[in-house]
């Protein structure tokens, strides 16, 4: 296959993805899209997305796989992959497995898939985000851009939070405004560092514009508004605590794993 075509999606992914969109059609969810037009029509292409909520891949999937018929391939922790219930369709779809500590296997396997020519998601953030605003990012998404030489599509979406978030959810949200945002192709050339930085630069700036402009603004006090925008949602300072906190029992859970396996 070359490096300019566009893979199809199986008929398994087409009902994988109309089940997962399921709670956008139910609720009647506004979808709001900006620069479609910046997601190459066709060849290898990574989009980065920040991770806001447990349905936020699927959003900004949605209409690079609904109107322009590209099918999303994401790197997902490996334990998805095993759990009975959600296994057989993250496997059955495509999506390509993250071992923790192991990361070089799935890059090894996502270059491979873009000098395919797939659209590979990445939430470089690695875990939902307590406090809505962008946490460090992973430089993961830039080096497999540049080993197998495809652009970085940065990409934000808001408001699927108040669906489903990390210790809150999931919620009746009929008509949720939704707001998706596209940017320009980054051709990853440089320092993988300063790439991921200046990528990351450019989604905040995307993201505070699109929560400025949303549709339902900012309510005082809402557990679903950013602290810096006068809601109740954790601190920056509160939420890198709770995910040093997170990142702590992750390496005892590893640890033990490790030593029943022995």
């Amino acid at each position: 296959m070359s490096a300019t075509s566009v893979p199809r999606a199986t008929p398994y992914y087409h009902v994988v993805a109309r089940l997962a969109m399921t709670p956008i059609w139910l609720q009647r969810w506004r979808l709001d899209v900006e620069g479609l037009e910046h997601v190459p029509r066709s060849g290898g292409a990574v989009m980065v997305l920040n991770h806001s909520s447990f349905v936020d891949f699927f959003t900004a999937a949605r209409p690079a796989f609904l109107r322009l018929g590209r099918p999303v391939r994401i790197l997902a922790k490996a334990s998805l992959f095993r759990s009975r219930i959600v296994g057989p369709f993250m496997r059955g779809a495509g999506h390509i497995p993250v071992e923790r500590g192991a990361g070089r296997d799935a890059l090894t396997a996502a270059v491979a898939a873009l000098r395919r020519g797939e659209f590979i998601g990445v939430l470089p953030e690695q875990t939902i985000s307590p406090s809505f605003e962008l946490l460090p990012f992973k430089t993961g998404a830039v080096r497999m851009a540049q080993e197998a030489g495809v652009p970085v599509v940065p990409a934000v979406s808001w408001g699927s939070h108040r669906f489903w978030t990390a210790g809150d959810g999931p919620h009746l949200t009929w008509r949720l405004p939704v707001h998706i945002r596209y940017a320009p192709p980054v051709h990853p050339d440089g320092d993988a560092e300063t790439v991921t930085a200046r990528i990351r630069d450019t989604m905040a700036t995307m993201l505070a514009d699109v929560q400025q402009r949303y549709r339902d603004g900012a309510p005082a006090g809402a557990r679903w508004v950013p602290a810096r925008l006068g809601g109740c949602a954790p601190t920056v300072e509160e939420a890198e605590e709770r995910l040093r906190r997170l990142r702590s029992s992750w390496g005892r859970a590893e640890r033990t794993e490790t030593e029943g396996e022995g």
